[in-house]
């Protein structure tokens, strides 16, 4: 047995064919005159193709050196080698020169849907990826419509060059992936064939999601697999935005669908969460932004002289009170810093005020003021705290401003005294000298 063949043999495509990499598939199509040599070693498959003038015959063999199954010890032959007995490249007996696109989901699987196998490699890989692919809107369209543009295994986990996913130069690296699936989703030519938008990748760029991504370096943020799954990829239906958004956010989408709106929102048509912050292209929100979507979002439902549209409208105007008042009792504290006061333990007190605004804010989400109010009050009750704590500090500096100038002024008061004492007492001393 080579280095690079399956420790399997003689039925080597058990020898690990996850998600592409060894699929010398995209490279050699079914050749007749080879149907009765020999089948080769591995190391003899790389050793010729490295030796052919075309590109697409030869880029396999340079691109698997760094492949995750030739780092473990799987070659050309785990995949493309003979099922039956057979020692011939005889496609009759199994030999696989080019896997059509509806056998790389089974051949893949043939060894990652294996638990078995997979545990004596990596323990920590899922098995059912290969049923997930099936139930994925990919899948089916592969499977029921032998759809080409689908993507299967390899369009994703490049074959021959397949890398973890921990990788940074892997096809599916966390900051990769949006880039990935936008190179079938933002390509026209294709999604025009299906009736689909192509603008997901640039939105997605341009949202709080993709900043934190990209201008942030952020790789626990969201990308396109955390929402739409990868292996089972779907787009999210009504029922299920909230469920999909609340993985993250999970307080929101409690609250949300304790409100009454999520099913009324189903009703409607309205996919939860997206209703208001948009899918790909979410936005940073902003205590503004709930008087806008007042009137444009809650305005679908609720007339102008109907009261419960226009509890965002009050929501805004108690998150705005306590922004106020932190921003005094900041004011104050800091002042009397600067003076020289010790206020610190105030100062960080009144960070609980961040704390409250941000639990209003989550508040937001039950759709009612009263959540939102009571978490207010919290927080003014914090920054009036802060905002006494921070007049008591000037004062008190003042006072010992004031304290300060009185005792200068008895000091050189009592200099002035002692001063004019000493001279009192030198001159009778001079009087009484003998003339």
């Amino acid at each position: 047995m080579t280095a690079h063949e399956s420790p399997r043999a003689p039925s080597p495509i058990r020898a690990f064919a996850p998600l592409a990499g060894l699929l010398l598939a995209f490279s050699v199509g079914p050749a007749p005159a080879m149907a009765v040599q020999q089948r080769p070693t591995a190391d003899a498959c790389i050793e010729c193709h490295l030796t052919l003038d075309e590109d697409r015959l030869s880029a396999p063999a340079t691109m698997f050196e760094t492949d995750i199954h030739a780092e473990r010890g799987f070659g050309c032959l785990a995949c493309h080698g003979a099922r039956k007995n057979s020692d011939a490249l005889d496609p009759s007996a199994g030999f696989l020169s080019k896997p059509s696109r509806r056998e790389i989901p089974e051949l893949c699987g043939s060894c990652h849907s294996d638990a078995a196998f997979m545990r004596d490699y990596d323990p920590s890989l899922r098995v059912d990826q290969v049923l997930e692919y099936r139930s994925s809107i990919h899948g089916q369209r592969l499977m029921e419509e032998d759809d080409a543009d689908v993507a299967t295994c390899v369009s994703c986990h490049p074959a021959h060059a397949t890398r973890p996913p921990s990788d940074t130069e892997s096809s599916v690296y966390p900051s990769r992936v949006a880039e990935l699936c936008g190179s079938c989703h933002g390509d026209p030519e294709i999604m025009g064939r299906h009736d689909i938008g192509t603008e997901q990748l640039e939105d997605y760029k341009g949202s709080v999601h993709g900043k934190l991504m990209y201008e942030e370096e952020d790789l626990t943020a969201p990308t396109c697999n955390d929402c739409h799954g990868n292996h089972g990829a779907a787009p999210p239906g009504l029922a299920s935005v909230a469920n999909v958004c609340g993985e993250c956010h999970s307080m929101m989408a409690t609250l949300f669908s304790e409100n009454g709106h999520a099913d009324l929102f189903i009703e409607q048509d309205l996919p939860g969460c997206a209703t208001c912050h948009a899918n790909h292209a979410v936005e940073e929100v902003t205590d503004e932004a709930l008087t806008l979507r007042s009137e444009e979002i809650c305005g679908q439902c609720h007339e102008d002289d109907d009261p419960f549209g226009h509890e965002f409208v009050e929501m805004k105007r108690l998150v705005d009170s306590l922004k106020a008042q932190h921003a005094a009792g900041l004011t104050l504290l800091e002042e009397a810093e600067n003076a020289g006061m010790e206020v610190g333990q105030a100062l960080f007190e009144l960070e609980g005020v961040n704390t409250a605004l941000t639990k209003a804010r989550t508040a937001v989400h039950s759709f009612r003021v009263d959540p939102v109010k009571e978490e207010v009050e919290a927080g003014l009750e914090i920054a009036e705290a802060a905002r006494r704590r921070g007049i008591e500090a000037l004062e008190e500096h003042r006072f010992r401003r004031v304290g300060l100038a009185l005792s200068t002024a008895v000091i050189a008061l009592l200099i002035v005294g002692l001063l004019l004492k000493i001279k009192d007492i030198e001159e009778r001393a001079t009087e009484s000298l003998p003339p």
